[in-house]
């Protein structure tokens, strides 16, 4: 039987070392270890290009080369004849084993030495099994019945914040993946916003990290699953963080920052990107403290949920702006008692604190302070998704931004950070807010929250 790339995955997890023979113009053979072969589809794979040496002198003047791999596991061997097909230094192949020669790198101290140059491709002409002794393979998770199960739930979920507490639930009930998190695209700043947390001490909701930073921001940008299977500081999400705010030269203290939900000795990650139609939604991230926790099969099972996670959120989306149910008739505002509750809004970045808390920043800050000023100046309780998507106070970015999501992250943050304030949905597209105290609103338009 002729074996596929496909069916010898197992053996391009960078956990044993591959060997690579080339042989110069003259015929001078040459025999050296590689850092990475990774798995690019059942006809080609990828070698990691770190140094101008011998191997790469080699392949320039001679494309044909072979390959000895191991399965960790059985520690059955494979030998691939292979061709060269050209170098790619830029990408979603590049950033995949960038991200994951980071963790072999650290995992093996060789952190600051290993530095990708680029992923050099090659088509696999045959693929041989090797003989030798080999052990049982271990019994394998059945992901494909996991995703069937966790496909189940996220069909039958009727709106976003269910949505995303389903989906995380499943994680957990059908692979036993307890950390795991949820993040939206807010594509004009450029950043990925938490609305959903599995397995934490604090949700995280609300928290922020950019585009292009760790795990979560290289697979947002490339739009593409990074996945690493040891621990490596090079793409930690908190170091990642601080590098921005450190950077940011607006000078935000990280006390005014929700942190990102995230585990202390985090050994595996993979992110996932949620897409739709084209378009970039956000990111379905989950991680483990065991080393090589996530395979190749993992991948395509998150791969394949995220993609109905993007189709699901559209569709919801959707809805709740264009299917709104009947208005229920604007009640009496109800008698609130206590001290003012003194509300500030920052106006350079839409910062919103609860006395001295901070709360929110951003779109869904704007979105609260209209909605305070609409109750406090008009005795307004009851509003509707659309008209707050054509509300010009808001200047929701675009059309396609995710008015939904950001309300299901307003109203996660308000329950968890005050219970005097509070959004609750009340139909399809409606929902009332609730304010327990009087409010003081306070309009702060030139400086920024330090």
């Amino acid at each position: 039987m002729t074996l596929k790339v496909d069916a010898i995955r197992e053996c391009l997890d960078g956990v044993i070392p591959g060997t690579i023979a080339t042989c110069a113009a003259d015929g001078t053979p040459n025999v050296t270890f590689l850092s990475q072969v990774e798995y690019v589809d059942s006809e080609h794979v990828a070698t990691s290009y770190q140094f101008f040496n011998k191997t790469r002198q080699n392949i320039l003047e001679n494309p044909h080369a072979q390959v000895l791999v191991i399965n960790p596991f059985t520690a059955a061997r494979y030998r691939l004849r292979i061709q060269y097909l050209r170098t790619e230094t830029q990408g979603p192949l590049f950033e995949r084993m960038k991200a994951k020669l980071a963790g072999i790198a650290s995992h093996t101290g060789m952190a600051g030495i290993f530095r990708l140059l680029g992923s050099d491709i090659y088509r696999v002409l045959e693929i041989e099994s090797v003989p030798g002794r080999s052990m049982p393979a271990p019994p394998r998770r059945n992901c494909l019945a996991g995703l069937r199960a966790a496909s189940e739930r996220v069909r039958s979920c009727t709106d976003l914040e269910g949505l995303f507490q389903e989906t995380l639930a499943a994680l957990d009930a059908f692979f036993g993946i307890r950390h795991a998190m949820l993040l939206m695209l807010d594509g004009p700043a450029g950043r990925l916003y938490a609305v959903a947390s599995n397995g934490y001490e604090e949700s995280g909701v609300g928290s922020e990290i950019a585009v292009g930073d760790g795990v979560i921001g290289v697979s947002a940008r490339e739009r593409t699953p990074i996945r690493i299977g040891h621990m490596t500081s090079e793409y930690g999400y908190g170091r990642a963080i601080r590098r921005h705010i450190e950077q940011d030269g607006m000078g935000v203290i990280l006390e005014n920052e929700i942190p990102l939900p995230g585990l202390p000795e985090s050994r595996s990650q993979l992110a996932a990107p949620i897409l739709a139609f084209g378009r970039l939604l956000g990111v379905l991230f989950v991680e483990s403290t065991e080393d090589l926790r996530f395979s190749y099969d993992d991948e395509d099972a998150l791969v394949t949920l995220a993609a109905q996670l993007g189709a699901s959120i559209h569709a919801l989306q959707h809805i709740s702006e264009t299917s709104e149910e009947p208005a229920a008739r604007e009640s009496v505002l109800p008698a609130v008692a206590g001290a003012p509750l003194q509300v500030r809004r920052y106006a350079e970045d839409d910062t919103i604190f609860l006395g001295d808390d901070y709360l929110i920043k951003g779109v869904a800050g704007n979105i609260l302070w209209t909605l305070l000023c609409d109750y406090s100046e008009k005795k307004r309780t009851s509003f509707t998704n659309r008209e707050l998507r054509l509300d010009p106070r808001i200047q929701l970015p675009d059309v396609s931004d995710n008015l939904e999501a950001r309300l299901v992250l307003l109203r996660r943050r308000l329950a968890e950070r005050n219970g005097n304030i509070r959004i609750e949905k009340t139909s399809r597209g409606r929902f009332s807010l609730i304010v327990t105290r009087p409010l003081e609103l306070i309009q702060i338009r030139t400086g920024l929250v330090r």
